[in-house]
Parts: structure tokens; sequence; C-alpha cells
């Protein structure tokens, strides 16, 4: 039984499903963590929208199933190792579909359209963008911020100009660190690694991530300080939150410079204790102040 489903979570990318998370951040900022009926429709959305992108993930498997057994960690992915056959896969994605079409019935129009815009997105990333210096990197930075428009919009909710800008420069960090990783993980073998890479250097990845990383930070202290966070809120304290996104920033940087960590965003989260008790505190003080 366990030989055969963890190379289907393994095809689903479920441990990718983190990434999602970023849907939540409009139900904590709009003072609904609590009410129960909008948590229940956020997570519903979290789901259907996870699905989406496990259905984006297999589609990129097949198509480069070839290249990924040429990769000395790719290779290891259930179709370039043999373990799902092709014909499976899509058989499981015809299965998500059939899931989505009856989650569809319990979200609003609204979000369909933005979970489709993220879907039709990242078909053209593996298609193509994916291969256009900057391009590339932009690409990933707004499947991040389609999440929060997403999470937004599923629960009928406005967005923050500075949280939206704040996610931007966060998600552009993101790309352009996991670029970083993959270029320097990679040695000398950047054509198995990820072709794009050729069109970048080292020292330009550095001055993009410095450039994003002081842009966040700005972004959200301004946020933490706007008029509309501390009409909301009823506090001015929410500035006490800003600490822990400078810190986890600069522990982030740590990560890819000292431990080569980057390429997996993901594998960041779970593996490094330091970043997740940060990102727990961060929450738990940010929903002292708002509720």
């Amino acid at each position: 039984m366990s030989s055969n489903v963890i190379p289907i979570l393994k095809l689903l990318r479920v441990k990718d499903w983190i990434k999602n998370f970023f849907i939540f951040i409009p139900l904590i900022f709009s003072k609904n963590l609590f009410v129960f009926q909008t948590t229940y429709k956020a997570f519903l959305g979290f789901i259907f929208f996870s699905l989406s992108s496990s259905i984006v993930y297999i589609f990129n498997d097949i198509k480069d199933v070839d290249v990924d057994r040429k990769h000395p960690k790719k290779k290891n992915r259930p179709i370039a190792s043999g373990a799902i056959s092709i014909s499976k896969a899509q058989t499981i994605i015809g299965i998500l579909i059939l899931a989505l079409i009856f989650i569809s019935y319990f979200l609003n129009f609204d979000s369909l359209i933005v979970a489709t815009i993220y879907i039709i997105l990242n078909v053209f990333y593996s298609l193509y963008l994916k291969h256009v210096v900057i391009i590339d990197v932009f690409s990933i930075a707004a499947g991040f911020v389609l999440r929060v428009i997403y999470g937004a919009v599923v629960i009928n909710v406005p967005t923050s100009s500075w949280l939206m800008l704040t996610t931007m420069f966060l998600s552009l960090f993101l790309a352009f660190s996991k670029r970083y990783s993959e270029m320097v993980n990679s040695g000398d073998n950047t054509t198995y690694a990820r072709k794009v890479l050729n069109e970048y250097s080292i020292s330009y990845l550095i001055q993009m991530i410095t450039i994003v990383a002081t842009a966040t930070i700005i972004c959200y202290a301004l946020y933490t300080v706007s008029e509309k966070t501390i009409e909301t809120f009823h506090t001015d304290n929410m500035i006490f939150t800003t600490p822990f996104v400078v810190f986890g920033l600069f522990r982030y940087l740590y990560l890819i410079n000292k431990k080569k960590a980057g390429e997996s965003p993901s594998d960041v989260l779970y593996k490094d204790l330091t970043m997740v008790i940060n990102i727990v505190l961060y929450l738990i003080v940010s929903i002292i102040l708002i509720y």
C-alpha cells in the first residue's frame, strides 16, 4: 500500500503545497481567522488551489521526463524514475480535474478565474517562459502573488496595496534566491540543471536578491505604519512584527549562502527549525496584535 501511495504523493508534490499557505494571508489580515464560514471557504480554496498546482507539476514532469532522467536529482522523480508511468500520470490528472469540478461548485466565480490564470501561467512557464531570462523569475513570483489574490477573492475581502507590494518583492526574493542556489549547486553543469542559468551570473543574482530583499523590508515596514493598517487593526503596534520579517530574510540569505539551500523554498521551511520558529512567532504576535 505505502509503496504505491508514496510515489503518488511525490508526483502530486504534496510537500510543495506549503507554498499555498500564502492563500491564508488575506484571511488572517482581514480579521476573519476566527469566523468559521470564512475560514472554511479559505480552507476549501486551499484544497482547490493545491490540486490545481499538482496538475501543473504532473504536466511539467510529463513534458520534461527525458531531461529529468539526465538530471542528478530530478531523475528520482516518479515519472522520470519509472515508478509511475506516463499513462498513469495522465489518469491521475483526469481524476484531479474531476475533483476540481466538484469543489468548484462551492467556490465563487472570481476565485475560479484566478485559479485558471494561475494554471495557464504555469503551463506557459513550463512550455516557454522558464527559458526566458528575467521573465522566468517574474513568472515564479507571479505565482505567489496570484496565491494571495486568490486567497482574497475566495473569501471576498479586499487586499492592502502595501501588502501586495510586500508579497511581490518577497516572491521575487524567493525566485531570485532559487536561481542563485540552482546556479551555485550546479557548478559547471548548468545545461542539465536549467538552460536559462546560462543567461545569469552569480554577481547579477546577488544584486537582484539585495534589491528585492531591501524592497520587501521597506514595503512591509510601511504597511505596518500605514494609516489604513492602523485604522483597520486599531493599533500602531504592528510595527513590532517587522523584526521577524527582517530576521526571516536574513536567515534565508544565510541558508542559501552557507548551507547551499534555496533551490526549493519548501525544503528550507521543512528542514530549518530556526526559520520555522521565526514564522510561528511572527504569526502568534501578528494574531495577538490583530485580534
